[in-house]
């Protein structure tokens, strides 16, 4: 069913005028977003995040305005997290690796310590394998850096960062084991949550897979998972295990298990572009990615698009994902992605002849 919409205030920034939002006559919405004073989103596609309820089914992730998916400026990572808000985006997903601090740091100058009302902010911890007793001090102290980087006093989500399972020979980052994860993790996370500066904790969904398909099946289970949500399931340099990636089966057990799902990776490191916009050394596991996408970009000429708006959109239909994290560095892309969303979910036709595609069918 559709729905008609005013005209929505734009949240105020220091320096820049008030504005209003035209109607959106694109697919339906949900309108009224939690605001107070002139802050208000624009309706906005919503889908349930776990505890965190209704969230914008795209979140502005910290690896572009951290500078990870090439270079920006501070002054365009700062617009870029303003124009998210007045596109409608109410979920910001951080971590202090970004730049090493600096996608925290950005959000805390955009916002000076006074959010949107309604905007939800998640942040991360790599743990790796911790002695047990040092684990809710390490979480504890990395979410302490964290909210005063972004001026925050809480976030809405504190995801484990890195991958769960066993540690392989030669690995550069270790794993966390599924055995700590249970003993002392999860405890720590409902620990921290107790306290109130958390309202939901979460995982990466990119170990192991049979130890993320243990964990989500036999607990204990978070609220939250980040999984691959790419039409090549491909995780890039993520994957560092011998067994198959098996991003689908994780987001379908996480739904059997009531465990909200948050689809990362959409344009595969930059692979599902029109052309990769940073400098890669040879054998990056990205180039070779970008070299399997090449169908998807003909497909997208073909309708005339960019090869990231398809990759998103792709995303977006992709059954189980609540949200979908953006890595975009600047506001170009970001509106490329809005756009993507605005137009809708892919007809399932279109899904299977992308799938066909880069599985070589005829």
């Amino acid at each position: 069913m559709g729905a008609s919409y005013g005209q929505r205030r734009l949240w105020s920034f220091p320096g820049k005028p008030e504005g209003t939002i035209p109607p959106s006559p694109s697919s339906p919405r949900v309108a009224g977003y939690r605001s107070a004073g002139p802050v208000c989103f624009p309706p906005v596609n919503t889908a349930l995040l776990g505890p965190l309820g209704p969230v914008s089914r795209l979140a502005l992730g910290g690896g572009g305005i951290g500078a990870v998916w090439g270079p920006t400026s501070r002054d365009e990572a700062i617009a870029t997290v303003h124009e998210a808000v007045a596109g409608g985006i109410t979920l910001f997903d951080m971590a202090p690796t970004y730049g090493q601090g600096e996608a925290e740091t950005v959000i805390g100058e955009a916002f000076g310590g006074h959010p949107p009302v309604g905007a939800m902010f998640t942040t991360k911890h790599l743990l790796g394998s911790a002695p047990p007793g040092e684990v809710y001090d390490r979480l504890s102290a990395s979410l302490d850096e964290s909210l005063k980087r972004m001026r925050l006093d809480a976030v809405d989500a504190f995801i484990l960062h890195g991958q769960v399972g066993p540690d392989l020979p030669g690995a550069t980052r270790p794993n966390t084991p599924l055995d700590l994860f249970r003993s002392a993790v999860a405890p720590a996370f409902e620990r921290i949550r107790e306290q109130g500066r958390i309202r939901a904790w979460g995982i990466t969904a990119v170990g192991v897979p049979s130890a993320i398909l243990n964990l989500l099946e036999n607990g204990p289970r978070p609220d939250i998972c980040q999984s691959i949500a790419n039409p090549l399931d491909a995780l890039g340099g993520m994957r560092r295990f011998d067994e198959e990636p098996r991003p689908r089966e994780i987001i379908a057990a996480a739904a059997r298990n009531d465990v909200a799902v948050m689809g990362i990776r959409a344009v595969a490191a930059g692979s599902l572009t029109d052309a990769i916009d940073r400098d890669l050394p040879p054998g990056d596991p990205a180039l070779a990615d970008y070299e399997r996408a090449a169908p998807l970009r003909e497909i997208a000429r073909g309708m005339g698009l960019t090869t990231a708006n398809l990759a998103h959109r792709y995303a977006l239909s992709m059954p189980g994902i609540s949200t979908v994290v953006l890595g975009v560095k600047n506001r170009q892309e970001l509106s490329d992605c809005l756009a993507a969303e605005a137009a809708g979910p892919l007809p399932p036709e279109l899904v299977r002849q992308i799938d066909n595609a880069l599985r070589g069918d005829a």
